[in-house]
């Protein structure tokens, strides 16, 4: 497996173009199985999940092409094959979203329960409850959903126990194909679900009140073709944002929406960076000063995003002063802490979702393990920080989520290579 060598200790400076976002991208991706057209991606991030994301389309039926570095045209007219297998859904768990498009468009699906990151069981019962209340019958026999339909899905009234972003996307998609109206209250309001509902309308799907807490969609007979462009990964942003304040240095990010990160952006303020903004760049300056502990916890949008939890708490092993990190979102989510001490961090855990920290002036290189894509990023923040050389392996954690990373880390001034496996 490939790793990442990092020798520490120089500060980051320069500007950025993040790619686009991950966690927009695939279920833009499975939504084009809605449609009979092509649906033309622009902005797509070349990472190891899209790229599975893509290898799923494709034993469904749908015909791929790829277009230049960042474009890719899907058209699932011919899509035959209904089973989403074990052996590509275990790999990554946006994967499942194929279920309420495939549902609602062929009337059954069979897709195995979903992997990816090891954080906990992240259960998929909303998903089912939801499309229940649309009409389908549902079955899990031997770590298969197997979903049925006689006729159209019929809209309907739908609160979510609890807000979900990925029951929202895969239902939202479910409603476009079905019968009536159909109403979601305690949605997700993350801008991804904002993405795949622009993205949908471009498909024909009549679709309204997405980024707020109830969307209605009117379900249409059929979709046509469509398009949209990726927003710029707003993870991705928080992530060098982040090593760039633990590093001391001033990184300027270009082609971004500073609105979506506005609790981010706070956030950093908090630690005691520098922040400006204008319609699409965010710059940060921490070359001045200490950086101070700051509290965080995690929540939906538009509180601090659960995938940038690791990343702030690697900016809290470094900064001066005691801090608490809560999470709210996921169980389990603090594999990454062990791993940081290892790098010298005085952090531990007051109980399974409370992280307990006491910043130190300095960390040392160490050989560490990634156990998850967003923790991986928290070892790689802790290394640019740390004396000497780290070692980061299985980094193929990353590369789910973060293009090329070391090659824009190299361009900020960081001194890291990549070890390819023999």
């Amino acid at each position: 497996m490939d790793s990442l060598r990092i020798r520490g200790g120089i500060p980051l400076n320069g500007e950025l173009c993040p790619g686009g976002s991950k966690n927009a991208t695939l279920p833009i991706l499975a939504a084009t199985l809605l449609s009979s057209g092509s649906v033309d991606i622009r902005n797509v991030p070349r990472v190891r999940d899209v790229t599975l994301m893509l290898e799923l389309l494709d034993t469904l039926g749908a015909e791929i092409e790829v277009n230049g570095s960042d474009g890719v045209s899907v058209n699932t007219s011919r899509v035959h094959n209904l089973v989403a297998p074990y052996e590509l859904v275990r790999r990554m768990r946006a994967s499942f979203l194929v279920l309420g498009p495939l549902l609602a468009r062929f009337g059954q699906v069979e897709v195995s329960l979903p992997g990816g990151c090891a954080i906990g069981s992240r259960p998929v019962d909303q998903h089912l409850k939801a499309l229940r209340k649309l009409g389908a019958s549902i079955d899990l026999d031997q770590g298969y959903v197997t979903a049925r339909s006689k006729d159209r899905l019929q809209g309907a009234d739908i609160e979510f126990d609890v807000v979900t972003v990925g029951g929202t996307q895969n239902v939202m998609m479910a409603a476009s194909l079905a019968q009536g109206t159909t109403r979601l209250r305690n949605v997700a309001m993350e801008p991804e679900v904002v993405e795949l509902a622009e993205c949908l309308r471009s498909m024909g799907a009549h679709i309204s009140g997405d980024g707020t807490e109830c969307i209605t969609i009117v379900g249409q007979e059929q979709l046509h073709g469509g398009g949209c462009k990726v927003r710029a990964d707003r993870i991705e942003v928080g992530t060098f944002l982040a090593a760039a304040a633990a590093t001391h240095g001033s990184i300027r990010i270009v082609d971004c929406d500073p609105f979506v990160l506005n609790t981010v952006l706070e956030t950093f303020q908090r630690f005691g960076t520098t922040i400006k903004t204008d319609e699409s760049t965010i710059e940060l300056s921490a070359q001045h000063g200490e950086l101070r502990a700051t509290d965080i916890v995690t929540g939906v949008y538009p509180g601090i995003p659960t995938d940038l939890q690791a990343q702030f708490l690697a900016l809290n092993c470094v900064s001066r002063g005691n801090s608490r990190v809560v999470e709210t979102v996921f169980e389990n989510r603090f594999m990454h802490l062990q791993e940081l001490v290892r790098l010298g961090a005085n952090a531990s855990l007051e109980s399974p979702t409370i992280a307990v920290i006491q910043g130190v002036s300095k960390l040392r290189g160490a050989k560490v393990m990634a156990t998850d894509l967003r923790a991986s990023s928290s070892l790689v923040i802790g290394a640019l920080v740390a004396d000497g050389m780290s070692q980061i392996n299985r980094i193929y954690h990353l590369d789910r989520g973060y293009e090329r990373i070391e090659e824009k880390l190299q361009l900020l001034g960081a001194d890291v290579e990549r070890v390819r496996a023999n």
